[in-house]
């Protein structure tokens, strides 16, 4: 059974658990919140699986997951604006009787959507009451607030690509008028500015380390430094064009 479960998924990436709480321990008793991205209830059942089957392979635990999905109503197209879509959730006690439901909660509450939460609990021998509940809800959290995080660290990375194949092409349309321009501007030659222009176009921002830090704050100044870096050179290009129209019109 192995052997043809790993033949039917060769071509599926294993999902990719995107985020760990630390570890709270009580008598005996662990708990963990781990969360994947799942934009159908059948990726975070499937996330569920591999988190319980992979990860945790050997290791009994119950495995209290919740998922929230944003999906496209039966018989809708996406052009009807929101009222087209709907969220579909739903939860999985694993034995943790009300465990579920509680993050479920917890993921309605932080505004998560198309992910799936799980909290792992290896029960110690204790009974621990309503205390268990609380450890779970502050994993889930922990998790649900690292995911926004995620999902807006990649919202600005991908605003920061964008500006950054705006500013390349920017900055080539002004290096071809610069050299069609036989005078200069501010003292600068043209072919100084030529070299400027592409000295600028040809480095290649790498974002690594801010993303992989999640330094929200440095990615946001980043896109505030691109989107006035795009202004300027807007503005140089309109002066260039202007002055190239002088000098096609003298000439």
């Amino acid at each position: 059974m192995s052997n043809l479960y790993s033949y039917v998924r060769v071509d599926r990436p294993a999902p990719k658990c995107l985020a760990t709480s630390q570890e709270i321990r009580d008598r005996g008793s662990a708990f963990v919140g781990s969360v994947y991205r799942a934009s159908t209830p059948e990726e975070a059942k499937a996330a569920i699986f591999h988190h319980r089957n992979v990860v945790h392979a050997g290791k009994k635990a119950y495995e209290i997951s919740a998922w929230r999905c944003m999906m496209l109503k039966h018989g809708k197209s996406g052009l009807g604006g929101p009222d087209d879509f709907e969220v579909q959730a739903g939860y999985d006690d694993d034995g943790e009787q009300w465990a579920g439901s509680k993050v479920s909660r917890v993921m309605q509450h932080e505004g998560v959507l198309d992910a799936v939460v799980i909290v792992s609990r290896w029960f110690g021998g204790t009974l621990l009451g309503p205390a268990r509940f609380t450890h779970i809800e502050t994993c889930a959290s922990e998790v649900c607030r690292t995911f926004k995080r995620v999902e807006e660290m990649d919202e600005c990375i991908s605003t920061l690509t964008r500006l950054d194949d705006m500013l390349a092409s920017l900055r080539q349309e002004l290096s071809d008028l610069i050299q069609n321009t036989e005078s200069a501007t501010s003292g600068t030659s043209a072919s100084d500015e030529i070299h400027n222009a592409e000295g600028r176009r040809s480095r290649q921002p790498d974002y690594t380390a801010v993303q992989r830090d999640l330094d929200i704050t440095k990615a946001r100044r980043l896109v505030g430094a691109r989107e006035s870096a795009v202004k300027s050179v807007k503005s140089l290009l309109s002066k260039k064009r202007i002055t190239l129209a002088s000098v096609e019109a003298e000439g």
